[in-house]
């Protein structure tokens, strides 16, 4: 023991003097190692000049935008002459055929800037979004949302469609946006509240008479459906009526499922919400039935939509025919008109003049699906400057919903018939695309080279034939591109884009 405590005494005093010697050689080394060091000291003048890395972009060309004078002050507006020769170059009648019509607009002045049969109404295809979306959101405002409930019946529940064109039956993946409200949680909320009460089977009648008239518009037709654009229009829906391959609701937001659509929406929707009870334990006896919520009776559960901000996003980035027809109609509701196709137009156009838009408009949907609708360039124009105007703070989403060419919706690769967008218009390009058969238009906002803000509503209504609809969409793409690489300058006053 005592040989072991010398030996451990003998290693620590070794321990401690390999120790100090250590820190003798350090403290030795020290003062010259730090001589060496170069602390950072902020130089009287530049050492070097660095070359340049990125050529200059202005500033302006990001949001948040400079005021239009500043703006104003450091660059000029592009010339009509300017204009007129790059639609000529890039619109030939060879590709968008006759009937062009094009309106340029500065969203800083109001002027305008170039028109060609701006004020001629022309088929607008889906670019009748844009008036919907700011319709909806002028009249029920960004934070609005669609309620789907169920309540107590005279002899069971009652589902009741509220509207809601994002309804789906189950939840979406956890990649989608925006996440709508689902069949399966209000089955849930319904068969929770059931159980509190001692009610374990039900009767289930379901209610649509939020809507009324036709499921489809004047100019529509049943291949609408069968090529998966769209469904008849109710006020119970599910998965925007969109089929898997083996004729199940889709449960996905699937903008490029061309599968035919289910002719019997309402009919899907409810046997899906039966199934669901039945899983969460509650019995449905019989068959659902058609009825009518009792005025003032109970809500047992409800589920609400994303807020209408978003609904309007997903509406203009997949050019949702099912979305723009559902918010025109709730314009119409919320307006004491019809919930009807043509009370929807009615209070869409109603409401765009009390904003102040009185160009030309005729609607007979919310969508622009029917070939029957008619918009002029400058009406397209308006409705953008309006939405885009610092004085409406509650019309932005129509803006920032917009797709982004080269990147979002309908102006990315694939996207629709637009897809193709690049070069120039590449990010600076956020408009609204629409295609009929022979119908191709794009209206929206592009900042030009200056970093100007520009509207344009570019309207090709008689494109000559089917097969030529891909080159006209190029065209137009490439006047938009064209619009964003522009540099031309002012040589005499325009007239102003009148709100």
């Amino acid at each position: 023991m005592r040989r072991r405590r010398i030996t451990a005494l003998a290693t620590l005093a070794m321990l401690s003097l390999f120790t100090l010697a250590a820190g003798v050689t350090v403290a030795r080394m020290l003062p010259p190692r730090l001589a060496a060091l170069h602390i950072p000291v902020a130089a009287a003048r530049p050492v070097v000049r660095a070359g340049t890395v990125l050529n200059p972009v202005p500033a302006a060309r990001f949001p948040p935008a400079p005021s239009p004078a500043a703006t104003q002050a450091t660059a000029g507006l592009p010339t009509a002459a300017g204009l007129a020769a790059l639609v000529a170059a890039t619109l030939p009648d060879s590709k968008v055929g006759p009937q062009l019509g094009v309106e340029v607009a500065d969203a800083g002045t109001g002027e305008v800037l170039y028109s060609e049969n701006a004020q001629t109404p022309a088929t607008p295809a889906s670019t009748t979004k844009v008036a919907t979306a700011v319709a909806a959101l002028a009249v029920l405002g960004p934070a609005a949302r669609f309620r789907t409930s169920v309540r107590q019946g005279s002899d069971g529940i009652v589902l009741v469609g509220g509207g809601d064109p994002t309804l789906a039956v189950n939840g979406y993946p956890p990649s989608a946006y925006p996440r709508p409200a689902t069949l399966a949680a209000l089955a849930a909320s319904t068969a929770r509240a059931l159980v509190a009460e001692g009610r374990r089977s039900v009767r289930l009648s379901y209610d649509t008479s939020l809507y009324s008239g036709a499921g489809m518009a004047p100019g529509w037709s049943d291949s609408l459906i069968s090529l998966g654009n769209v469904t008849a229009i109710v006020a119970l829906e599910a998965d925007q009526g969109r089929l898997t391959r083996g004729g199940a609701l889709e449960d996905a937001d699937n903008p490029v499922n061309f599968t035919a659509r289910t002719m019997d929406p309402v009919g899907r929707t409810v046997s899906a919400f039966a199934d669901l009870l039945e899983r969460d334990g509650i019995t449905v006896r019989g068959s659902p039935s058609p009825g009518t919520a009792p005025s003032g009776a109970p809500t047992l559960a409800s589920v609400s939509s994303p807020p209408l901000t978003q609904v309007v996003q997903q509406m203009l980035q997949e050019s949702n025919n099912v979305i723009a027809e559902n918010l025109a109609r709730h314009v119409a509701i919320a307006r004491g008109m019809p919930a009807t196709f043509g009370g929807a137009a009615d209070a869409v156009m109603s409401e765009l003049r009390r904003l102040g838009v009185t160009t030309r408009i005729s609607l007979v949907d919310g969508s622009g699906l029917s070939p029957n609708d008619a918009i002029a360039p400058e009406t397209l124009v308006r409705t953008l400057a309006l939405a885009a105007s610092p004085g409406s703070p509650l019309l932005r989403a129509a803006i920032t919903g917009l797709p982004v060419a080269g990147f979002t919706g309908t102006l990315s690769a694939n996207g629709s018939v637009f897809g193709a967008i690049g070069g120039a218009a590449r990010g600076v390009v956020r408009a609204k695309t629409g295609n009929l058969a022979t119908v191709a238009t794009l209206a929206g906002l592009v900042y030009d080279k200056d970093g100007r803000v520009l509207i344009f509503a570019i309207m090709a209504p008689q494109v000559p034939g089917v097969a030529m609809l891909p080159a006209a969409a190029g065209a137009i793409n490439a006047a938009a591109a064209g619009l964003a690489d522009c540099g031309c300058r002012l040589v005499a006053p325009s007239r102003t884009v009148g709100l």
